[in-house]
């Protein structure tokens, strides 16, 4: 299990060391303070930036949608 310092989890995460600060502070990035410094496992910050990824979406199907009725025609009568 690999260890990285302040410095070299944000080179690996490609992000300024102080925005690295700030978001592992708020515990937005995993990371613990051993006294004075920061330490980050490799491991941690793969799995937080895969966190990221966005979801893959459905391609979207032509021609299969569902026939809606109109609001209108859902409308309830009354009166007359």
């Amino acid at each position: 299990m690999k260890t990285l310092n302040l410095n070299e989890a944000a080179q690996f995460l490609k992000i300024h060391p102080e925005e690295l600060r700030r978001r592992a502070k708020a515990g937005i990035i995993p990371g613990a303070k051993v006294g004075k410094c920061w330490v980050f496992l490799e491991d941690d910050l793969v799995a937080c930036l895969r966190s990221l990824y966005a979801t893959p979406r459905q391609a979207l199907q032509v021609g299969h949608e569902e026939k809606q009725l109109c609001h209108s025609l859902n409308a309830v009568r009354r009166g007359g």
